[in-house]
């Protein structure tokens, strides 16, 4: 390190020479040694870790050594040698205090750097879990607003979403079962055969509300007969007929037809389904699906769908009026976590301020003490009062030219306070 350095350590000097520049002499090789120390090593980290803990007290102290060494030269002809001295022995203590604080504020920003990490990860944390809680319980969220916008309470939740459920699972047979028969159809009347991909969701869709809408008939057919309104029943009966028809026609005919070979196959071929035997054998198993689903769940869910469909409320005579409930306060899902984000971030203001202090004040405390020993050797008096607390002392401590018949500035023994 420093090739130049070491060449100029090679000068001869010999006889009178030697004898007035022995306190010079080994201070080139002793410097070269030291800042290679600090300056190389086995590993890029171990070199990193060398620069930022070794080197700048290492140039300190060569600094102090070469102004010392020099300062020697110069005590003969100093007046008031003692406070010299005093001055160039209190400047050397606060080189060594100045690298203490140094090594200090390194271990002191680590802390800190670590505090943040820590920060930042639970403030992470938190928006992950509130995002995660939040999609959760919008669909509940939702439920709950449609049910205090539509309904009044005492909804029959479970048939409502049994009715739904149910209307879902049909619909997927009926797909199943009806989608080559479609891509058939549409084959025959377009001349090419349309995607299954593409045909299985919209008769899906169309055959949902298909299914919806057999239970709305017998919804209306069920009040018809509950009001007694002889004209109403026998429309309703008719209107019941011809989607009983339509179904068992495209729908349940299809499982007939499905379970046939194996009603053929346990009679020994001897059964055959005729249209009429199939079209009464699919009106049965209309009826008797209908008949399940409709006491078990579609009387106490079809009302509650007409009604989301109508924006009604749903009401029953057998029940008294019921106080208005008052809507609960929205759940606190974002503001919680957005405020205390604002919170961290003005943290991480006051914080990058206290980080940006810990960075710098290390460092100018050996630039410091440097210029101490400099303007010893030039005033025997010290520039700096250290250690410095805060960078505002820094900036208040910005040096004059302070004259010959200027009183020194108080000396840094006088200075007991360390760091904060």
């Amino acid at each position: 390190m420093l090739p130049q350095v070491q060449d100029s350590a090679t000068l001869d000097f010999s006889g009178v020479g030697a004898i007035i520049f022995a306190p010079l002499l080994w201070i080139p090789d002793w410097q070269a040694l030291m800042i290679d120390f600090a300056w190389y090593g086995g590993s890029t980290f171990e070199v990193i870790l060398k620069w930022i803990i070794l080197l700048p007290p290492v140039l300190l102290l060569v600094a102090a050594i070469w102004v010392t060494m020099i300062s020697l030269y110069t005590v003969p002809f100093r007046y008031g040698r003692i406070e010299f001295l005093t001055a160039l022995v209190t400047s050397w203590w606060d080189a060594g205090r100045s690298v203490w604080f140094y090594w200090a504020g390194i271990v002191r920003l680590a802390v800190v750097l670590v505090g943040w990490i820590w920060g930042i990860l639970k403030t992470f944390v938190k928006l992950v879990a509130a995002v995660f809680k939040g999609a959760f319980k919008s669909p509940l969220l939702v439920l709950d607003w449609t049910s205090r916008k539509y309904f009044k309470p005492g909804v029959p939740w479970v048939a409502f979403l049994g009715l739904l459920f149910w209307a879902v699972i049909e619909g997927i047979i009926f797909t199943f079962t009806l989608t080559p028969t479609m891509i058939e159809v549409l084959a025959g009347i377009t001349g090419y055969e349309p995607n299954p991909a593409v045909m299985a969701p919209i008769l899906f869709i169309f055959l949902f509300f298909l299914i919806l809408g057999s239970f709305a008939c017998l919804h209306a057919l069920a009040d018809a007969f509950r009001q007694r309104k002889t004209l109403m029943i026998l429309e309703m009966i008719f209107v019941e007929l011809f989607v009983m028809f339509f179904e068992v026609i495209f729908l349940y005919r299809e499982l007939i037809d499905a379970v046939t070979p194996w009603i053929a196959q346990q009679t020994g071929g001897q059964l055959q389904l005729g249209l009429v035997a199939t079209l009464l054998l699919a009106s049965f198993g209309w009826v008797g699906v209908r008949g399940m689903t409709w006491f078990l769940f579609g009387r106490y869910g079809t009302p509650a769908l007409l009604a989301v469909l109508s924006r009604q409320t749903i009401t029953r005579d057998e029940e008294a009026p019921r106080p208005a409930m008052a809507a609960p306060p929205p759940p606190d899902l974002w503001r919680g976590p957005i405020t205390a984000l604002k919170e961290e971030t003005e943290w991480f203001k006051k914080e990058g301020r206290e980080v940006f202090a810990l960075i710098s004040l290390p460092v100018l405390q050996l630039l410091a003490a440097a210029m101490n020993f400099i303007t010893v050797l030039i005033l025997a008096r010290p520039m700096f009062s250290l250690p410095f607390n805060s960078l505002e002392e820094v900036r208040a401590a910005t040096p004059k030219m302070f004259s010959s018949k200027g009183a020194p500035p108080a000396s840094s023994h006088s200075n007991e306070g360390g760091m904060r």
